[in-house]
């Protein structure tokens, strides 16, 4: 067990941590959604994923493959309701004892401000990091009432870092976020027409890209007619087989670490939390 956690449940096909094999992977929840702004419950988000993910089996259909990656859950971080920005601190110290195993991390949430401290910890780890940022939203307000920390400021906070922005599913924002963008050389959206119509393009794209990438996954990026328990749920999303697209064609590349985010429910058995279960599951499947 890491410093900070607790260990509320495993994901499904963790091995113990007792002995530890570098260059796989450590799971941690976070279990905050305090600065959530309109569906709240994304705090209980780490437990329902991780039961979902006891719905799968070892061989995986869709890619004709058997989960055989060595992966570790650690559990859930010890958050500090209501403070977002200390919150963040504690993550990016846990990603950071997660490194120090030789580890690469895989955060599930609660709200997406948990991706702020995983990419502060490799973005110091690794010179030139992409961020493949897959959500409805683009996340880059300076400020979100009168907060910097925030769900809706984690790619603004990002891009502060230095790392280069890659934005997917984006079918929400403000004007502010749109000027912004095309005052920067380093974000690159593929909007969700874009990969509704232009996978091939987005495929593209990805291949090319150099250095590691940190992959974040805002729930919210699927469409709400399959994963309608999220904060700020937006028609139009992505579907299934899009997001298994994408993660196969990113699984070729030097993947540091994974967040899949703002899952909102406490029901066993919701279908977001079944389908951020399988994200996971799919990702781990095509990494090994």
């Amino acid at each position: 067990m890491l410093f900070n956690t607790y260990e509320p449940w495993k994901f499904a096909f963790s091995a113990e941590n007792d002995e530890i094999i570098t260059d796989s992977y450590g799971i941690i929840g976070v279990p905050f959604d305090s600065t959530t702004s309109y569906h709240s419950g994304s705090r209980l988000g780490p437990i329902v994923v991780r039961e979902a993910s006891f719905g799968f089996e070892k061989f995986n259909t869709i890619f004709n493959k058997n989960l055989t990656a060595t992966f570790y859950d650690f559990g859930d971080v010890n958050v500090i309701p209501g403070n977002c920005q200390k919150t963040c601190g504690i993550v990016e110290d846990t990603v950071n004892e997660i490194l120090d195993l030789g580890l690469k991390p895989i955060i599930i949430g609660g709200e997406h401000s948990a991706s702020i401290g995983a990419i502060k910890a490799l973005a110091d780890k690794h010179e030139k990091l992409t961020v493949v940022h897959m959500d409805a939203h683009r996340d880059l307000a300076f400020e979100f009432i009168e907060e910097k920390y925030s769900h809706a400021t984690v790619m603004r906070r990002a891009h502060e870092m230095g790392v280069n922005l890659v934005q997917i599913g984006i079918r929400s924002s403000s004007a502010d976020e749109e000027e912004f963008v095309k005052s920067t050389y380093n974000i690159q959206t593929f909007k969700n027409r874009d990969v509704h119509k232009h996978m091939d393009a987005l495929e593209y794209y990805i291949t090319n890209i150099d250095g590691p990438i940190y992959i974040s996954i805002d729930m919210d990026v699927v469409d709400p007619s399959l994963a309608p328990s999220v904060g700020n749920p937006t028609p139009g999303g992505l579907f299934i087989s899009e997001i298994e697209n994408i993660l196969e064609t990113l699984s070729r590349k030097n993947i540091v670490g994974l967040d899949v985010v703002e899952t909102a429910s406490d029901k066993l058995g919701d279908t977001t939390a079944v389908i951020a279960a399988k994200i996971i599951y799919d990702f781990l499947t095509l990494v090994e």
